[in-house]
């Protein structure tokens, strides 16, 4: 049976936290440049899935957020990059975990998309990139003054480094950058897709993987709702945070489901974060618990702000 003809909308956002003054206009202008192109590629036809792919490349290329050229560094002083996307309309996955050589780690996912292992980690993630031809370069190309900087600082706060996880025995605060990116996407002909790429979190343990690789986590794209998450990713795991939201929009709308799905990530795990919500209708919603997010839309022509609160 034909699908038929859908508006397309693109939604994108650029990571949930306290952004100090000096990071806002950067993450807006990230989101901004994420936009145009995803929404180009839906105006020229594309799928969905090749709208959230372009769009979250884009931010990948952009040292301003915590993905591909901006991510954050390992305990140990590397970076390892974790990506994951999603067809909604084929319910195809592709995602990877630890890259240290990806320029673009979401290219790399979708090219997973249909393969018959669809979620690779360490050798495995690295083979994948050398064997698609995907852009590289040296790991240590991928780090910036700005995360040595936020990795020292990490480094002489005691407490953080106490035994009991990632962030030692107590939750990270809103102020502390969570700012995987992520974009949803209908297309045309009605299909829905979904993606998240991020350099993880600060001081991590090499090896340690959050949310944004797991599909029905940090992300999830089905028929009719598609969604992806940014922000604590030790808590959405914990809650199946993307596939909640899909759950509860399909039964109450896009609004109760961003908001009802970011309330249950705080009430149950005393989680923080954020997501993006896109149902087949076209209608979206955003919904957060951390002092700002960073993200914007657009919609028949029409754009929403790329905000940060």
């Amino acid at each position: 049976m034909a699908i038929p003809a859908a508006r397309p909308v693109l939604l994108v956002h650029a990571g949930a936290w306290d952004m100090p003054e000096a990071e806002r206009g950067p993450h807006r202008a990230a989101c901004t440049a994420a936009l145009q192109a995803g929404w180009a590629a839906l105006l020229r036809g594309a799928r969905a899935v090749d709208a959230v792919e372009q769009a979250i490349a884009v931010m990948e290329g952009d040292a301003a957020v915590n993905a591909g050229t901006g991510s954050v560094l390992t305990r140990e002083g590397w970076v390892e990059m974790d990506a994951g996307i999603m067809d909604g309309a084929t319910q195809q996955v592709g995602a990877l975990m630890g890259l240290r050589t990806a320029c673009h780690p979401i290219r790399v996912a979708r090219s997973l998309l249909g393969a018959e292992h669809v979620l690779l980690g360490g050798s495995a993630a690295e083979q994948a990139v050398r064997d698609g031809g995907h852009a590289t370069q040296a790991p240590e190309a991928f780090i910036t003054a700005r995360e040595r900087a936020r990795l020292a600082a990490w480094q002489a706060d005691a407490a953080r480094r106490a035994p009991g996880g990632c962030f030692g025995p107590r939750a990270p605060s809103g102020a502390q950058p969570a700012d995987t990116v992520g974009a949803v996407a209908l297309d045309m002909q009605g299909r829905l897709a979904a993606g998240l790429s991020t350099g993880g979190a600060c001081g991590k343990p090499s090896g340690r993987v959050g949310d944004a690789p797991i599909p029905g986590c940090g992300y999830w794209a089905d028929e009719e709702v598609a969604v992806a998450c940014t922000g604590w990713g030790e808590s959405i795991l914990r809650v199946g945070l993307a596939r909640h939201a899909a759950d509860l929009a399909r039964s109450a709308g896009a609004e109760a489901g961003a908001r009802g799905s970011v309330s249950v990530l705080a009430q149950r795990v005393g989680g923080l974060g954020g997501l993006i919500l896109l149902r087949r209708d076209g209608t979206h919603a955003c919904a957060f618990n951390t002092p700002r997010m960073a993200r914007g839309w657009m919609q028949q022509g029409m754009t929403g702000p790329a905000a940060d609160a």
